[in-house]
């Protein structure tokens, strides 16, 4: 039996979707199908049940389930330390990152890893904070890139940046030629909001009902493109991260007021699975993401000269 037969099969039970298994292993959904039937005939069981549009495992595909997860994740980890051995950085890289990170933080890291690491195999995904960690804890990913990062159990959180947060309103606004505003300030105004349950949108609410401030909500959506579409038009104000706008702010679309006060900054950090051996791709992409500090810029620097003195010798 493959080790990628076992992933796949894994990744089937996790997701409880042939679908998204297929998706993630770069693969059609009728390969997983021959796949599944593969180690059913194998063993002579039944491995998955599909019941009302979800993927079930039966008692033998749950002591499968178990056994293969390790076995994947111990294999895994061999690889990362083998892969450690060699001076060029090599491997795959999996991460997941909630959009307005993804879009505004991590264009100018991901430039500078792919021009030095041509060789890693980097695959990227974009989803809520919730999906994130389940895919964390699952080990479907290696990294994941969150705002209001909170450690639990078996995850860990490294620091990556902090944003700050500003209003933004249409150029027609009544405070739209404020320099500064406090949160006070708001109390009142129509509001456009992240749905309820994104981390950005509980810190927001948490600020507002500790300072007994109260904003109409007139729209509350997932999307921070969406929720800069619906101020621009006028629809009403909004708090988003100040990196988020500037484009909007140069073309003359948005107006950027600075937030006063405590509780205007949003940390974003980096999360993984507690003790999970990272490859040498995975551990150069954490440098590059943390590459703001000294020690990051070092580095990266050391890995840059590593790599193109090895990559010059293989040569």
């Amino acid at each position: 039996m493959h080790i990628e037969t076992l992933k796949i099969f894994c990744d089937v039970v996790d997701n409880q979707s042939f679908s998204l298994a297929a998706s993630q292993n770069s693969i059609t959904q009728s390969a997983v199908s021959q796949q599944i039937r593969g180690l059913e005939e194998r063993y002579g069981k039944r491995l998955l049940e599909r019941k009302r549009g979800s993927v079930r495992p039966t008692t033998a595909g749950e002591i499968l389930h178990r056994a293969g997860r390790e076995i994947v994740h111990l294999f895994n980890e061999t690889e990362a330390q083998i892969q450690g051995l060699s001076n060029i950085v090599t491997g795959s890289v999996r991460v997941a990152a909630v959009h307005s990170v993804a879009l505004y933080e991590l264009s100018e890291p991901l430039k500078a890893y792919f021009a030095d690491f041509p060789y890693v195999d980097f695959h990227i995904d974009y989803g809520r904070s919730s999906h994130i960690y389940e895919q964390v804890l699952r080990g479907n990913i290696d990294l994941g890139i969150v705002a209001y990062p909170t450690a639990r159990a078996q995850i860990t959180v490294l620091d990556f940046v902090t944003d700050r947060l500003v209003v933004v309103c249409a150029p027609d606004h009544a405070i739209a030629d404020s320099q500064k505003i406090a949160l006070g300030g708001l109390d009142g105004e129509k509001f456009v909001g992240f749905e309820k349950g994104i981390p950005t949108r509980l810190a927001l609410d948490r600020l507002f009902a500790d300072k007994q401030i109260s904003v109409q909500y007139v729209a509350e959506l997932d999307n921070i493109e969406m929720v800069k579409r619906l101020v621009e038009v006028g629809a009403g104000i909004a708090i988003i991260p100040e990196k988020s706008c500037r484009n909007e702010v140069q073309a003359g679309t948005l107006a950027r007021v600075e937030l006063t006060g405590p509780g205007v900054t949003r940390p974003i950090g980096i999360i993984h699975r507690t003790g999970k051996h990272f490859s040498p791709a995975a551990d150069k992409f954490i440098e590059y993401l943390q590459a703001g500090s000294d020690q990051g810029r070092k580095a990266r620097e050391s890995s840059k000269s590593a790599g193109d003195g090895a990559e010059s010798a293989a040569r």
